[in-house]
């Protein structure tokens, strides 16, 4: 590798995958965000957690430009998501060029959303075939192998009401990798699943960090958090509470507030 090369990679690995810089977001008088910043690095695991309504959700939703910001800034890789700047102003993107960039990032809600007409195999070759236009063959072969790394290889055939809870979100993990993502934004994965089947898909979850995935999760599972996550931010009414490591945010909290909320879920 040249000086230059070498370089010119630890320059983006310097970049952050995701930088908030003030982000705020109103619904009417509601001001759900408070002006929030915060960096994930790349190939960090970053857990959202706190109350019902604190804004984590809606955080995350700003970052693939789903809410539009009312103030601040969102970048993923060095790029600002759903504006470009000219003369120091911010102008929002086309929907078209706002959808071209939510193709690197992957989204997974609590809900799974999966086609009911599909097949697990049609959902996951949907996106790239039809978004990226790829060759049915090369998709159809990826396809397979990401049921497979969700362990669902013998469910390709399967429809969505066929499968259990568990398995039709470990296919809709699988349909945010196929589009080949730098970024994966997990809302809640495992809240609408019954207990016994939160285990598969924390498991998968568990497998994408130990690849390497940028990964931010906004989630209920403490366990999952304390094993997993590099860093544990806590919301509570709109503004980030405590943030740092999280086995040291999970059993040494600083604020009262965090203390109040971890006493009542831990």
């Amino acid at each position: 590798m040249t000086d230059t090369t070498a370089r010119g990679a630890a320059s983006a690995q310097a970049v952050p995958m995701v930088l908030a810089d003030c982000v705020s977001k109103s619904f009417g008088s509601n001001e759900v965000l408070k002006s929030i910043s915060l960096e994930v690095r790349r190939g960090e695991v970053m857990c959202l957690v706190g109350p019902s309504g604190s804004g984590k959700s809606t955080f995350l939703r700003c970052i693939n430009h789903l809410e539009v910001l009312s103030a601040g800034r969102l970048s993923v890789d060095g790029h600002l998501v759903g504006y470009r700047e000219a003369n120091g102003k911010l102008y929002e993107l086309h929907p078209k060029d706002a959808a071209k960039q939510r193709r690197d990032i992957g989204m997974v809600f609590q809900r799974f959303n999966l086609f009911p007409h599909m097949t697990a195999l049609e959902n996951v070759m949907e996106a790239p075939l039809r978004v990226k236009g790829e060759s049915k063959a090369v998709v159809e072969k990826r396809a397979m192998e990401l049921l497979a790394r969700v362990g669902l290889a013998d469910r390709a055939d399967y429809y969505p009401a066929h499968l259990s809870g568990g398995q039709q979100q470990r296919v809709a993990i699988a349909r945010a990798l196929a589009m080949e993502p730098k970024l994966m934004l997990f809302d809640e994965p495992t809240s609408a699943l019954d207990p016994e089947l939160v285990g598969e898909v924390l498991d998968v979850m568990k497998g994408l960090a130990r690849s390497g995935m940028t990964m931010i999760v906004v989630t209920h599972e403490m366990g999952f958090a304390r094993e997993v996550a590099d860093s544990l931010v806590f919301m509570d009414g709109g503004v980030v509470v405590e943030s740092g490591d999280p086995r040291e945010v999970l059993s040494n909290p600083q604020h009262e507030r965090t203390q109040a909320f971890l006493s009542k879920v831990l």
